[in-house]
């Protein structure tokens, strides 16, 4: 934990510079890891104001998501961990009125306070994040959805078990 400090000291003023410039989206989201386990995330997104393909059909954009995710364990708080976690990702906006489906994905870094989350062995406390996603944005402000993220470090430590959460996820922008 005492590493995750520096990080999360230097993630936060990177997020208050960044908030000076733009909007951002606070995000939160209640999951389960692959073995049932749960997971609580809290998160920070700060829009690119960047769009590409805009058509008819809709339009790619995206945002960048810093986190961090409380992962409980069987026994709930000895095997208790943490991540630290930041990701571009890419989303996909269907339709042009102010309901409109999207979908999501993203691959970034992330930390986590131990090798040993649950009954998966990481390897290492540096793992990469995959997530892919899908929901609706409501307005300009709201979006709720369903994410899938794996983390895991690619083989670079063994073991390398990997770890999935599966979540219901809600963001506004302040």
């Amino acid at each position: 934990m005492k590493k995750l400090l520096p990080l999360a000291i230097a993630a936060a003023l990177s997020a208050g510079s960044m908030l000076s410039a733009q909007a951002a989206e606070i995000s939160g989201a209640i999951g389960a890891t692959g073995q049932g386990d749960m997971t609580y995330r809290v998160g920070v997104g700060f829009d690119w104001n960047k769009s590409w393909w805009e058509t008819s059909t809709g339009r790619l954009t995206g945002y960048w998501d810093a986190g961090y995710t409380y992962w409980e364990g069987a026994d709930h708080y000895s095997s208790a961990k943490h991540s630290l976690s930041f990701a571009p990702v890419f989303v996909y906006e269907f339709g042009n009125g102010s309901v409109k489906p999207f979908i999501e994905a993203g691959i970034g870094v992330s930390v986590f306070s131990s090798t040993r989350v649950g009954e998966k062995d990481l390897g290492s406390a540096f793992n990469f994040e995959d997530r892919i996603g899908a929901g609706v944005k409501i307005g300009e402000t709201q979006r709720v959805g369903i994410r899938a993220t794996h983390y895991s470090n690619a083989g670079i430590k063994k073991p390398n078990d990997g770890i999935e959460s599966y979540a219901l996820f809600y963001s506004h922008t302040i």
